[in-house]
C-alpha cells in the first residue's frame, strides 16, 4: 500500500505542477501587470508540490527500510542484511531513486524561492515559479513514464540483490543529496535568467537577488564534490583524490560554470555590466547540470560513479536536455539585443579582471568538456573505443587555472570602472616577496624543484598573503576613520559578503598548495609482505602483523593489521585495512587504513593474497600485496574546499539582503 501512495502523491504533484505552471506562464504573458493573487497562488502550489514529492520520497524510503521486495527497485538495490543507514542510502542508490531525489531537490528549491521571494514584483515572481514548475513537470513525467521507482514484481523476491558495495560507505549517505542540491540549485539561477529574458529587461536588482541562490548552489556543489573525492580516496584503494573520471568531470563542469557565474553576478550587481554574459553563464551552468545527469544515468559511460546502464532512458534524458536548453538559448538569441551590455569599464578595472578570470574558467571548462565527450563522439562515428586520461587533463587544466589564481590575488585591491596599475601592484609587493621566500624554502628543505611546483606554491602563498593582508588593511582603515576600536564591530561593518570572499579565496590558496605539494612529493610503493616483515617507505616503517577473517553484517573481511613507526621509534599508529567480500554477488572492495595528519597522510591498503586465494579463505601465514602511499599535505585539498564552501555560505547572510527584505515589506522590488 505504501508504494501505491507514493506513486499517487507523485502523480498529483505532476498534475498540479502542469496546471499551475502552464497557466501561470500563460497568464503573465497575456497581461502586462499580473495580479499578486496569481503570484501567491503559484507560491502556494510550489509548497504543496514539494510536500507531495517529499511524501513520495518518504514512501520509497519506507519501502527500503521495510525490505519490501515486492517493489522492483527495492529488490534490485537492497538486501535483508543491509544495515539501516545503507537502506536509507539505497533509496537514491539506483537510477530510479536518484531521479526521484533529483526531483525532490528541484521541488525543494522551488518551494524555497516561493517562501523567500515575496519581495519580488508579482509578474517576475510568477515567471520564475512558472519556469521551475514546468521543469518539475518534465522530470516527473520522465520518472513516471520510464523510471517508475514504485513498480511491483509478482511474486515478491525472497531476498534482494543488495546495494552496490561501493555505495555501502558512510560518505554515500550524504554525498548524493549534497551533490544534487548543488546540481539542481542552478535551476533557480536559470529560471531567474529566463524570466528576465521573457520580461525583456535586466537590471542590478535581478542580479542582487540571484546571487544568494547561485552562491548557495555553488556551496552545496563544492561540498558534494569534496565528499565524492574523499570517498574515492578512502574506498577505491588507489590512494588518489581525483582521477579525471568522466563522471567526476560531469560534476566539475557545472562547478566551473557556477564559479564564473557567481563572479559575473557580482559585476552585474555592483556595476550593471556583463548582463548578457551573466545570463549566458546561468544557462550554461544549468545545462551542464543536465548534461551531468545524462552522462551518469544514460549508460554511455563506464565508471564506478555511474548509476545506470540503460541507453533508452539515456536518450529520453538527452531529449529533455535538448528541449529545455534549446528553448532557452532560442529565447536568449531573440532577446539579447534588448538586454544590452550594461555599464562600461576600462581595460584596467576590477570588471576586466573578473571578466578575464571568467574567460579562463570557461576555457578550462571547455577543455574538460572536450576531453570528456571526445571519446563518446569518436565511438559514435567510428565504433572504436578510446579514452582520454589524466595526462591530457593535467596538461591543459593547470596552465589555465594558475593565471586565475594570480588574478585572484590582485582582485581585492583593484577598483571598479578604472584604476591605475601602480596603485594595484603596490600592495602586492609583500605577498609576492612572501611567495618567493616560501617557495625557495620549500625547494631547499624538500627538494624536487619544478616549474609546476614553484608556480603552484608561489601562487598559493601570494594569494593567501594578499587576501589576508587586504582584510587587515580594511580593518585598520576603518579604525583610522573613527570606527569602533573593537575588532568584531569593524568586522561586522565590512559585511558577510566581504568575509565570504576572503574565506573562499584563502580556501583556494590552501587547495592549490595541497594539490601542488601532494603531486610533487607523494611516494607510492607496491609491496609483497609476509607476516612479521618490515618495509621502509620514506621515513616510515611498516610492519605486517598478519591477516584474520572478520565477519561484517553482510560481508566477510580479510582484516589486516600493520604497525606504523617512524624511524626506530615506538609504534605511532596501528593500521587496519580490510578487503571485504560481500555475501550477495561476491564483489570485493577495499577499505584503506589511513593515518591522518596535518602535514600529510600515511595510506595503506590490502591488495590480493599472494597465493591467489579469495578473501574468505585467506590465511594468516601467506603473503599479501600491500600498497603504501605517503601523501604529504593531502588533507589541505579538502580543507581548502571546506573553506570555499564556508565562504559561499557566509555571503547568504550579508546585511544587504536583510536590509532589502525589510524595505520590501511595504513595497515590491521591481525587476
Amino acid at each position: 500500500m505504501i508504494p501505491e501512495l507514493g506513486q499517487l502523491a507523485l502523480s498529483f504533484a505532476l498534475a498540479l505542477a502542469l496546471v499551475t505552471g502552464s497557466y501561470g506562464l500563460w497568464h503573465v504573458t497575456r497581461r502586462s501587470q499580473p495580479d499578486t493573487y496569481l503570484s501567491r497562488s503559484l507560491a502556494g502550489s510550489s509548497i504543496a508540490i514539494f510536500v507531495l514529492i517529499a511524501l513520495s520520497f518518504i514512501a520509497l524510503m519506507v519501502s527500503f527500510l521495510n525490505s519490501d521486495f515486492s517493489v522492483r527497485n527495492v529488490a534490485e538495490n537492497s538486501n535483508i542484511l543491509l544495515p539501516v543507514q545503507y537502506k536509507i542510502a539505497a533509496t537514491w542508490g539506483s537510477h530510479e531513486g536518484s531521479m526521484l531525489l533529483w526531483i525532490l531537490m528541484l521541488s525543494g528549491w522551488t518551494a524555497a524561492v516561493a517562501l523567500f521571494s515575496s519581495r519580488l514584483a508579482a509578474g517576475f515572481r510568477a515567471r520564475v515559479l512558472g519556469i521551475l514548475l514546468l521543469l518539475q513537470v518534465t522530470f516527473i513525467g520522465f520518472l513516471l513514464s520510464s523510471s517508475n521507482p514504485f513498480l511491483r514484481i509478482l511474486p515478491a523476491a525472497l531476498s534482494g540483490r543488495d546495494l552496490n558495495p561501493l555505495l555501502q560507505d558512510p560518505v554515500m549517505v550524504s554525498h548524493p543529496p549534497l551533490l544534487y542540491m548543488g546540481y539542481v540549485g542552478f535551476a533557480v539561477s536559470f529560471a531567474f535568467a529566463v524570466a528576465a529574458l521573457m520580461e525583456g529587461r535586466l537590471d542590478p536588482t535581478w542580479a542582487r537577488w540571484s546571487r544568494p541562490w547561485a552562491n548557495a548552489a555553488w556551496s552545496f556543489l563544492t561540498v558534494g564534490i569534496l565528499l565524492g573525492s574523499w570517498w574515492a580516496y578512502t574506498v577505491l584503494g588507489w590512494g588518489g583524490w581525483w582521477f579525471w573520471d568522466p563522471v567526476e568531470n560531469a560534476s566539475l563542469l557545472p562547478w566551473l560554470a557556477g564559479t564564473a557565474l557567481i563572479h559575473s553576478l557580482a559585476v552585474t550587481d555592483k556595476r550593471d555590466a556583463l548582463k548578457s554574459w551573466t545570463i549566458l553563464l546561468a544557462m550554461i551552468a544549468f545545462a551542464l547540470s543536465l548534461l551531468g545527469t545524462f552522462l551518469v544515468r544514460s549508460g554511455v559511460l563506464t565508471s564506478v560513479h555511474a548509476f545506470a546502464t540503460d541507453p533508452k532512458r539515456g536518450i529520453l534524458i538527452l531529449g529533455l536536455l535538448i528541449l529545455i536548453i534549446g528553448l532557452s538559448f532560442i529565447l536568449y538569441a531573440a532577446r539579447t539585443n534588448q538586454v544590452g551590455l550594461g555599464g562600461q569599464f576600462s581595460a584596467l578595472s576590477r570588471e576586466s579582471m573578473l571578466l578575464v578570470n571568467n574567460l579562463l574558467m570557461v576555457c578550462a571548462l571547455a577543455a574538460v568538456l572536450l576531453g570528456t565527450l571526445y571519446p563518446l563522439i569518436v565511438e559514435v562515428i567510428t565504433g572504436q573505443k578510446m579514452s582520454v586520461g589524466p595526462p591530457y587533463f593535467n596538461a591543459v587544466f593547470a596552465p589555465l587555472l594558475l593565471p586565475a589564481v594570480w588574478l585572484m590575488a590582485l582582485s581585492p585591491d583593484s577598483q571598479w570602472k578604472s584604476m591605475k596599475l601602480a596603485s594595484t601592484l603596490k600592495p602586492m609587493l609583500f605577498p609576492l616577496l612572501t611567495g618567493i621566500v616560501v617557495t625557495s624554502a620549500t625547494i631547499y628543505w624538500m627538494g624536487k624543484p619544478s616549474v609546476f611546483m614553484a608556480l603552484g606554491i608561489a601562487a598559493a602563498v601570494t594569494l593567501a598573503s594578499a587576501t589576508v593582508g587586504h582584510a587587515l588593511r580594511q580593518l585598520r582603515k576603518l579604525k583610522n576613520n573613527g570606527a569602533s576600536r573593537a575588532v568584531t564591530d569593524r568586522m561586522r561593518q565590512l559585511g558577510m559578503s566581504y568575509w565570504g570572499m576572503i574565506i573562499a579565496h584563502v580556501g583556494v590558496a590552501v587547495f592549490v598548495a595541497g594539490v601542488t605539494l601532494v603531486k610533487t612529493y607523494e611516494i607510492e610503493r607496491d609491496l609483497v609482505m609476509q607476516p612479521g616483515q618490515t618495509e621502509s617507505v620514506g621515513a616510515w616503517r611498516l610492519t605486517f602483523i598478519g591477516v584474520d577473517n572478520l565477519p561484517g553484517p553482510n560481508y566477510i573481511a580479510a582484516h589486516g593489521v600493520f604497525e606504523l613507526t617512524k624511524g626506530e621509534g615506538k609504534v605511532i599508529y596501528l593500521m587496519e585495512p580490510e578487503k571485504r567480500q560481500f555475501n550477495v554477488g561476491g564483489q570485493v572492495i577495499t577499505q584503506a587504513a589511513i593515518d591522518y595528519g596535518f602535514f600529510g597522510d600515511v595510506y595503506v591498503s590490502l591488495g590480493e593474497p599472494n597465493a591467489g586465494n579469495n578473501v574468505a579463505s585467506a590465511t594468516n601465514e601467506q603473503a599479501w600485496t600491500v600498497r603504501m602511499y605517503l601523501k604529504p599535505f593531502i588533507g589541505w585539498i579538502w580543507w581548502g574546499c571546506v573553506l570555499m564552501a564556508i565562504g559561499g555560505i557566509f555571503t547568504l547572510f550579508d546585511r544587504r539582503y536583510k536590509r532589502l527584505n525589510k524595505q520590501s515589506k511595504n513595497t515590491e522590488v521591481a525587476v
